[in-house]
């Protein structure tokens, strides 16, 4: 009878090298690239001490000018909604095309490629260009946040289509149904709790977007900031941040309860509550 011979104790946790070494390469990219962008602990403390001298200025608010802040949320609020409400339409579909287990490869590769392309931007630089494009105003910033919202909402529709149980479709197709009722009956049951929580987090989104693109033209809440950050009237920016940070979690409060009441209506089998 053999008896196996232990060459030596064995550790519990072998090291990883490789993660190690990438681990390392990492820190060693970090230092060098902030040698490169002249990153100094001088100038840090140095806009420390601007930045003290900044939220001095700031306070107390101005809210002298708020039938223009009230305006500009307004405005900035109808952007948000038409972009969000476009870019759900259009994502529907695409999400649908590129979703691989549904379509054939010829037809879900160029919605991926058009999903891509409406990621490559940040939405100002998609901003200024439809400001050149079709001149200033909402206009321009409701085509810039639709694109964006097609680029995250599309993608997020296709990737909770791939992950669907193919039984439900397949008992559906069984059935002898059309396509159309196939996505209906054995499709959309299973990712329409998801398609609320995407659709609503891309609404809070769009209405920070909708600041951001304002500052390049293209309507909002962004012009009066911009206005006000060039005439160093930091009191009037206070004011105006105020009010932004109230409408975002004004709308984050509302999401959370439309993603809450149909989320829990569509997994329920019920129809959602009203009143």
């Amino acid at each position: 009878m053999s008896v196996a011979v232990r060459s030596g104790p064995r550790r519990a946790f072998e090291p990883d090298w490789l993660a190690r070494i990438g681990w390392l390469a990492a820190l060693l990219y970090v230092v060098y690239a902030a040698s490169l962008l002249d990153f100094t602990w001088a100038r840090f403390v140095t806009g420390l001490e601007q930045a003290a001298r900044f939220f001095d200025r700031m306070f107390p608010p101005d809210f002298s000018r708020w039938e223009a802040v009230l305006k500009g949320l307004k405005e900035s609020l109808e952007i948000a909604v038409l972009a969000s409400v476009g870019g759900i339409l259009l994502s529907l579909p695409i999400g649908f095309l590129a979703a691989r287990n549904l379509m054939p490869a010829w037809v879900n590769w160029p919605a991926r490629a058009v999903i891509a392309l409406c990621r490559t931007f940040h939405p100002v630089i998609v901003a200024i260009i439809f400001v050149k494009a079709v001149g200033f105003g909402a206009l321009a910033g409701i085509l810039a946040l639709v694109i964006a919202s097609v680029g995250f909402i599309a993608k997020l529709f296709a990737e909770a289509i791939e992950e669907i149980s193919l039984k439900q479709v397949e008992a559906v197709r069984a059935t002898g149904a059309s396509f159309m009722n196939v996505i209906v009956f054995g499709v959309l049951p299973q990712v329409s709790a998801r398609f609320i929580g995407f659709s609503t987090y891309q609404f809070d989104s769009n209405v920070r977007n909708s600041t951001m693109v304002g500052i390049v033209g293209a309507g909002g809440i962004g012009a009066p900031l911009f206005v006000a950050f060039q005439r160093f009237d930091y009191d009037v920016v206070c004011a105006i941040l105020i009010a932004i940070v109230a409408v975002v979690f004004l709308c984050e409060i509302l999401s959370n309860q439309v993603k809450r009441v149909f989320g829990e209506a569509v997994q329920d089998g019920r129809e959602p509550r009203r009143g």
